[in-house]
Order: C-alpha cells, then structure tokens, then sequence
C-alpha cells in the first residue's frame, strides 16, 4: 500500500466571521505557511495580500495578446494590400496605413479580450468540476455564511498535529482534516 495514499489534502479551520478568517490569514502567514487557501461567500479586502498573492500575470497577457492581435491585423493588410495582391485604387499608396487603423483596432481589442477571458479560465484552473475540500461537509456554507482556511499538507512547515493546534489556537469554530 502506498503511504502517501492516506495522507489528507490538509486541515481546514470554519469561521464565522469575515475579520476572524481576515486575521487567522495574517497570523497563518506569519507563522510560515505558504500554501494555504481561503474560501469566503464574498470578497475581503486584504485576503489576497494576506495569503501572500502579489500580482496577477492577467495584465501582462492581456498586453501581450493584444499587441499580437494588432500587429498581426496590421501587417495581415499590409502584406495583402502591398504585396500579395496590389490594387491601385483612387491613386492611392499600396501601403496607405490610414486605411489599415480600424481592423488593426478591432483585432487589437478582440485579440486582448479573447485573451483575457482564457487567461482567467487557465490561471484560475477552471473549469474544476472537483476539489478535495468538497469533501469537508461544512465547506457548503463557505458560498453562504462561514469563511475557511485551508491549510495543504505539502506545505513544508505542515505537521498534522502542530497545525491542528496553532489552527484551534486561532479560535477557529471548527477545525476538520480535508481528505484527498
């Protein structure tokens, strides 16, 4: 039998209140745990930065997909318009960049959203029909009234009985083990 089979997917502690789980974050963060995770039936201000997320590569993305987006649509035109199939209309320059602004806009903003909403879903790892804390009973009132800490068991500074008590030690409603 493998020994990891038994191992659960962490400890998770219940609160009923948002500044509880707010300052059980902090002190979690401070006390060394890394690979942590809070579930809240709404945003709070301050959970992300307590759970140690600093940034999102959403932004860096989005800038890139559109910038592909406009080049692309940019010199997609230029190449049809002035090399594979020049026409001379009206006089015109075969390479008249004027004519070329609103698809490069429209492949611009198109290419920047479309990579916006697939970053979201691939950064996010959704959809995800399953996850180990669906296992905890109590984890359906984390989309109602109660907040939760999940503590992971890969993270380093995680001992089964040492996070056990330093998550009562928070006053936490309920502590359970999450089973992978």
């Amino acid at each position: 039998m493998n020994a990891t089979a038994n191992k659960p997917y962490g400890l998770m502690a219940q609160f009923s209140d948002p500044e509880d789980l707010l300052g059980a974050t902090r002190r979690a963060y401070a006390e060394g745990y890394r690979r942590m995770d809070a579930y809240s039936p709404f945003p709070i201000e301050g959970l992300a930065e307590a759970l140690g997320r600093r940034g999102t590569a959403v932004p860096l993305l989005v800038l890139l997909g559109g910038m592909t987006g406009g080049l692309g649509g940019y010199f997609m035109q230029a190449y049809a318009m002035a090399v594979d199939y020049p026409l001379n209309i009206g006089g015109r320059p075969l390479h008249s960049w004027p004519a070329f602004i609103p698809i490069t806009f429209e492949l611009t903003v198109l290419c920047a959203s479309l990579t916006a909403f697939f970053a979201v879903f691939v950064l996010n790892k959704l959809p995800q029909p399953y996850h180990p804390v669906f296992n905890v009973n109590e984890f359906g009132q984390a989309s109602q009234d109660h907040f939760f800490l999940c503590v992971e068991s890969t993270d380093p500074k995680f001992d089964p009985q040492n996070t056990r008590r330093f998550l009562e030690s928070l006053e936490a409603d309920a502590v359970t083990e999450v089973a992978s």
